[in-house]
Order: structure tokens, then C-alpha cells, then sequence
């Protein structure tokens, strides 16, 4: 199940916590087994911001060859002033948004490895405990 705007989506990754024995529905499993972290859909997401580091990286290039040959064919138009500082303005946008996308990829990794170690955290807390059997002595 995925929750996407509050609808929910059969069938598709939810936010990365599998709930085993979880009855389907908005409730998720109260009481019914482990919620299990995966990491799979951040991962995804970090690929993605990657991929858009890597096809943001050619357009400043391809930008400035347009450029170039607009400037060629405008002679000495007055316009010229303000289509350079478009082009500037545009150069700065890709560079910030390869930047974040970049800075994103790694926060999403964080995530999967900081819920990999509480999750560890977390059973070997409970590893600790011993649990009495049903009936046994107290």
C-alpha cells in the first residue's frame, strides 16, 4: 500500500516500513507483529536526485553554446545587457539545483543508514529481555 495525498494506493511501496501480519488499511497493524524499516524507497529516491545531478550537468554547457549563437545573429541590440544576465541568472539556478539535488541524494542514504542502526539499537534492547513462557513461573 502507498499513501499518496491521503489516498492509498494498493499495491505500491508505502514509506518504507513493511508491517508483517498488518491488516490493510489506514490503521496499519496496532498490535499485529514487527514493523520492519526497508530501505528500498529511499534509496530509490536517492538514485533519482542523482540522476538529476547527472542531466543537469550538460545544460549550463548547452546554454551557453545557444547563447553564444544568439549573441552572433544580434548584433549590437540593447538587449543584449539583459539577455547576459538571464543566461547568469539561469547559470546560478542549475548550479544551486544540481547542488541540492546532490545534498538530497546523501540525506536520503542517512536516512536508510540511521534507521538501520536504530533499528539494530532497538532489537538488541530487546534482545535483553528474556520473556517467561505462558504459564510459567513469575
Amino acid at each position: 500500500m502507498s499513501g499518496v495525498g491521503g489516498v492509498t494506493v494498493v499495491g505500491q511501496p508505502n514509506d518504507g516500513w513493511e508491517r508483517p501480519g498488518a491488516p490493510a488499511g489506514p490503521a496499519g497493524g496496532v498490535g499485529g507483529g514487527d514493523l520492519l524499516h526497508r530501505g528500498g524507497p529511499w534509496l530509490r529516491a536517492a538514485g533519482g536526485a542523482d540522476q538529476l545531478v547527472t542531466l543537469l550537468g550538460p545544460v549550463k554547457g548547452e546554454l551557453q553554446a545557444a547563447h553564444q549563437g544568439l549573441i552572433a545573429g544580434a548584433g549590437s541590440l540593447s538587449a543584449l545587457a539583459e539577455l547576459r544576465a538571464v543566461r547568469a541568472s539561469w547559470e546560478r539556478r542549475i548550479e544551486e539545483a544540481r547542488g541540492e539535488c546532490g545534498s538530497l541524494a546523501g540525506k536520503l542514504r542517512a536516512v536508510v543508514r540511521g534507521q538501520a542502526q536504530t533499528n539494530e539499537a532497538v532489537k538488541s534492547g530487546f534482545d535483553g529481555v528474556k520473556s517467561r513462557s505462558v504459564g510459567g513461573a513469575r
